[in-house]
Formats: structure tokens, sequence, C-alpha cells
């Protein structure tokens, strides 16, 4: 990066920490971002990440996951391994998708990345989700992955792992181009789902509508 690029984008991230620094001063210091990828596709499950960051981290180019292309995305992906206090990952399956709806299964794996730190947060900053069954203090943010780095490497680790376990399903069911489109409801999707019917991965409350 060109200097003046260099300092504006430490200028941004450190916009992005305005919800970190309040915290920060009301005596938090394991504060984790909360986000999902995978709310929307017609197969596949939902995965959630749950990232400590360290106080005054700085990772060039950290943002919304959906805002980044893909090899972006694997590039901030190692380097948020890399310098990450804690990580957890937590998903649900298409089935606990179509048993207890999208949003509850949302719900879920946040739960469960939660879970799966190995340093417990004492502060959750979530992407415009309240989880009422979690005893730790929480502050649910909209449009929290534009607006927090610690939403927005959640946001990263979770759309990064999802794709990589989709794309793993790709030799096996490889009619619906699931490299391709991750799942989601593209023309080429619904139209091999409309041919060949759904396999095992699909979700049927999703899918339903293209196989009567």
């Amino acid at each position: 990066m060109k200097k003046i690029d260099h300092e504006k984008e430490l200028e941004r991230l450190d916009d992005m920490r305005v919800y970190e620094k309040e915290a920060y001063l009301q005596g938090y210091r394991n504060i984790a971002g909360i986000d999902e990828a995978g709310r929307g596709p017609l197969a596949g499950p939902v995965v959630a990440a749950c990232v400590i960051l360290p106080e005054n981290c700085d990772i060039e180019g950290l943002n919304d996951s959906k805002k980044l292309s893909p090899s972006m995305r694997d590039k901030l992906y190692e380097l948020i391994v890399e310098s990450a206090i804690s990580i957890g990952v937590g998903m649900a399956d298409e089935k606990c998708i179509d048993e207890i709806n999208i949003l509850n299964a949302t719900k879920l794996a946040m739960k469960l990345a939660v879970e799966q730190t190995d340093t417990k947060p004492d502060l959750l900053l979530i992407d415009a989700v309240k989880l009422s069954d979690v005893d730790i203090p929480q502050r649910s943010i909209v449009k929290g992955d534009s607006l927090s780095v610690s939403i927005a490497a959640a946001s990263i680790i979770a759309k990064v792992s999802r794709d990589r376990l989709i794309e793993a399903k790709d030799s096996m069911y490889p009619v619906y181009g699931f490299k391709k489109h991750k799942g989601y409801g593209t023309a080429e999707h619904i139209n091999a789902i409309k041919k060949y019917g759904i396999c095992p991965i699909h979700r049927v409350s999703f899918t339903k509508k293209f196989t009567v």
C-alpha cells in the first residue's frame, strides 16, 4: 500500500473500533464479535463464528465479508487466525434448519460458536441478532459486520468456513454446481433441482416450491 492509502486504512479500521473502544472503557477485555454465513442458501448448513481480537488489532482490509473478493477473504481468514486471541465456529445443518427454522438455527450456530472458544468472552457484539439463552452480556448491532472489526472478522471466518464445507460437497453431488454458487439459489442451481430433485444436503423447507 502507498503511505497515504495505509494511513486511510488505519483510520477506517479505527472507525470500526467504536464499539470495542466503548466496551474496553467499561471494563470488558475479551470482546467477541459474532456473525453467520448461510442464512439464505437452498442447501448446506448455516455457520457462525465467534472471534476475539486483541485490543488495537490492525488487520488491513478487514471488512464485511460480502464486500470482499474470495481471494481477499481467504487471505484475511489466515491473518485473523494468526492474530485472534480465540476463535469458535458453530454450525446447524440443513436438517436442523428444516426442523427449527433458519432464525433459530442461526442462533443455535452462534451459541455453539461461543461455546467453541477456548477463551470465554465477557462481551458479545452480535450482527443484528440477540441470543436469549447465553449468559454473557451482549449487544446486537444492525449491519455490525460493517461497523465493528470484531464482527467483520467473524463474518470472514464464518463465510470462508462455510464455503469450504460446501465446496467439499461438490464432488459428491456434481450436478448441482455447489462449488460455483455455494448452495445459493442461482438460476443454474434451481434448474438443477427441478431436473434432478434434491440431494441430502438440500434444505427441504427452502426447496419444496421447486420440487412440486
